[in-house]
């Protein structure tokens, strides 16, 4: 009876503990990354330093969600170039849990799975402020709210009228997309000072984008 009595007030007093340890504040900033360049890794400094989060972690998708999948690299290169890209950023890590789900990313699957395997932490899902008239068209979008915060980066020419709750944050502007890195590379064009230097070196040593897509 009384190994009894000391296990529910010992089952109490870790239930009070972890009530009063405060939650960490992790943002996700998912996409295809083909490549990584620097407007990504500028968008998770500026919202991470601006919501004072523990971590941001960028998360590849495996193959993108939508209607017409786009072309995209093998996974191993779009990860290589991440890690390579955040190396020198304490806040900053790699999230790999849908390149190793494989499949389709819905984001509502990733973050039941998250939250359910890190019931300590609060995440802020950061997206573009273009995307946030999509935010009806999401996967199970009304459970997704429940899961994550969203936080859209402010873009002067997109309304900031949004249905769902928006944390807005305001960072720099930098018109550089995957799009126009890929194209330069095909051109032989100078990609330099687009993104870091370990990921061109890394481009170049694999022989990335050369063909045309």
């Amino acid at each position: 009876m009384q190994g009894q009595t000391f296990g529910k007030v010992q089952t109490v007093l870790e239930t009070q503990t972890q009530e009063l340890v405060p939650k960490k504040q992790v943002g996700i900033l998912g996409g295809n990354f083909n490549p990584v360049h620097y407007a990504h890794l500028v968008m998770g400094e500026q919202v991470g330093q601006a919501l004072g989060l523990d971590k941001v972690y960028f998360m590849p998708e495996y193959l993108p969600p939508h209607v017409d999948e786009k072309k995209t690299i093998p996974a191993e290169h779009r990860l290589a170039m991440l890690k390579l890209a955040v190396a020198d950023n304490p806040r900053f890590a790699v999230e790999t849990i849908e390149l190793e789900r494989k499949g389709k990313s819905y984001t509502v699957d990733t973050m039941r799975e998250l939250t359910a395997k890190n019931p300590d932490t609060n995440y802020y899902f950061i997206i573009g402020g273009d995307m946030v008239n999509y935010l009806p068209k999401w996967h199970q979008i009304d459970e997704l709210m429940e899961l994550v915060t969203f936080v859209g980066v402010r873009r002067p020419e997109v309304p900031i009228d949004s249905p769902y709750p928006i944390i807005w944050i305001d960072i720099p502007l930098m018109d550089v997309s995957s799009t126009t890195i890929r194209k330069k590379v095909q051109q032989s064009c100078s990609v330099r000072y687009l993104l870091p230097d370990n990921v061109l070196h890394y481009i170049q040593e694999k022989g990335l984008y050369l063909d045309e897509e």
